[in-house]
C-alpha cells in the first residue's frame, strides 16, 4: 500500500479507502452482515488500508454500527470518516445540512461508531434550503468540541464548493480540507471545473464509485448485460453514463489490462489514482477476493501510452468555456509558453493536463 496527504493536512491516509455501503441490509447496496464486515474491515487493515469511509445514511445507521464493532481495539490504528445531510428518518428536521441535523448526526454516528472523534466529518451534499453560514458555522463548532478533527465536502459543484471555503475564510472558521466526488473513466466531469478548484485551494479530493458500480470491471458487455440482482444492476442507474462509450472504454481497458496482466478494475482503478488532486480512492467489494484485486491497484503504474489509450477511449471532450480558458492561457499567452514548454506538443498546441491532445 501506498500513502499520501490527506488533502491540506499532515495526515497521512492510504491511496485506497475502504467504502462501506455495502453493510448493512437496508439499503440493498450489499447486505453484508456483522461477520462479513469483520473480515472485510480486517482484510482492509492487513493489507495496508488506514482509511474507512462511511455515513450515517448507509443503511440507516446500521453500517456505522457494523464498522463500529469490527474496529474495536483497533480504532486509533486508522483514519474514520463518515457523512451528515441525507435523511436518515421520516421526520424533516432528520435531514439536512442545519445545525440541529449536524449536532444530533454527529453525536449518533459517534455512540453507532463506538469513538470519541471522527477524523473526516463531510457534508454530503448541498443544502439549499439550510443558510450556509448556518452549516459552516456547525461544523467549525463540532471541531472546536473535539467532536471532529477536519471536515469536508461531497458532491458540490464547483461555485457552491468556492463559495463556501471563501465564506469559511472570511468568517475564520475550519475550512473543509477534502471533497469526496465521483470520478471514473466514464465519470471525467470532474475535470471541467472542479479539479482545478480542488488544485488551487489544496483540496484532496476523494473518489467514489470509481469502477461505476462493477461496470469497469469488464464483467458486462452488449452481449453480456449485467443481471438483476449485481451491484452493476443497483447501482448503475445512480451513476448514468453512455452505455455504447461505455463498452467502447471497456474495451479499451480490457486491452490494456491484458498488456499488464491485471483485472480490468485494476487498470481503471490506478488509472483514477494517477489523477491530479486525488487523496484517496474509496473502494468496496462484496467478496474478499474482490477486496483483494482492489487493493492490488495501489502497486499498480501504467505506462504512458496506457494512459493515453484510456484517455483517448474516455475523453469526453472539453467544455465551454474550459476551452476558451485554455486557449487564452496558452496560445494565446506567450509567457506561459516560455514558462511551460512541456504543456505544448511539437511546439504545436496545448496538451491537456490529462494527456488528450487539444487541437484548438
Amino acid at each position: 500500500m501506498k500513502y499520501r496527504k490527506l488533502g491540506n493536512t499532515g495526515l497521512i491516509v492510504s491511496e485506497l479507502a475502504l467504502g462501506t455501503m455495502q453493510f448493512g441490509g437496508k439499503m440493498k447496496m450489499g447486505n453484508l452482515g456483522q461477520e462479513d464486515t469483520t473480515r472485510m474491515v480486517k482484510l482492509a487493515l492487513d493489507r495496508g488500508i488506514n482509511f474507512i469511509d462511511t455515513a450515517d445514511v448507509y443503511s440507516l445507521g446500521e453500517s456505522e454500527t457494523l464498522v463500529g464493532n469490527a474496529l474495536k481495539g483497533a480504532r486509533t490504528e486508522i483514519v474514520l470518516a463518515t457523512k451528515v445531510r441525507l435523511p436518515v428518518s421520516d421526520n424533516l428536521n432528520w435531514s439536512g445540512a442545519t445545525r440541529v441535523n449536524i449536532m444530533r448526526e454527529v453525536e449518533a454516528s459517534l455512540q453507532r461508531l463506538q469513538t470519541d472523534y471522527i477524523d473526516l466529518y463531510q457534508v454530503h451534499g448541498w443544502d439549499s434550503n439550510t443558510p450556509l453560514e448556518e452549516t459552516v458555522r456547525a461544523l467549525d463548532d463540532v471541531v472546536r468540541q473535539g467532536k471532529v478533527r477536519y471536515i469536508g465536502l461531497s458532491n458540490y459543484m464547483s461555485w457552491q464548493a468556492a463559495t463556501a471555503v471563501m465564506l469559511q475564510e472570511r468568517m475564520g472558521l475550519e475550512k473543509f480540507v477534502t471533497a469526496q466526488m465521483y470520478y471514473s473513466l466514464l465519470g471525467r466531469g470532474l475535470e471541467y471545473e472542479f479539479q482545478s478548484f480542488a488544485e488551487y485551494h489544496n483540496i484532496g479530493i476523494l473518489i467514489w464509485s470509481p469502477l461505476v458500480g462493477g461496470f469497469l470491471t469488464g464483467k458486462y458487455s452488449r452481449a453480456n448485460p449485467a443481471p438483476a440482482g449485481t451491484r452493476f444492476a443497483e447501482a448503475g442507474s445512480f451513476v448514468p453514463f453512455d452505455k455504447d462509450m461505455g463498452y467502447r472504454v471497456v474495451d479499451t481497458l480490457k486491452q490494456v489490462a491484458a498488456r499488464r496482466n491485471v483485472s480490468p478494475a485494476r487498470a481503471a482503478l490506478s488509472w483514477v489514482l494517477g489523477r491530479p488532486a486525488v487523496s484517496s480512492v474509496i473502494v468496496a467489494a462484496r467478496k474478499a477476493e474482490q477486496l483483494e484485486d482492489n487493493i492490488a491497484a495501489a502497486d499498480l503504474r501504467l505506462s504512458d501510452e496506457d494512459v493515453r489509450l484510456l484517455d483517448e477511449a474516455s475523453d469526453p471532450g472539453i467544455p465551454y468555456p474550459k476551452w476558451m480558458v485554455l486557449q487564452l492561457d496558452t496560445v494565446e499567452d506567450p509567457r506561459s509558453k516560455a514558462l511551460y514548454p512541456e504543456r505544448y506538443v511539437d511546439g504545436g498546441p496545448w496538451k491537456d493536463l490529462r494527456g488528450t491532445r487539444w487541437s484548438g
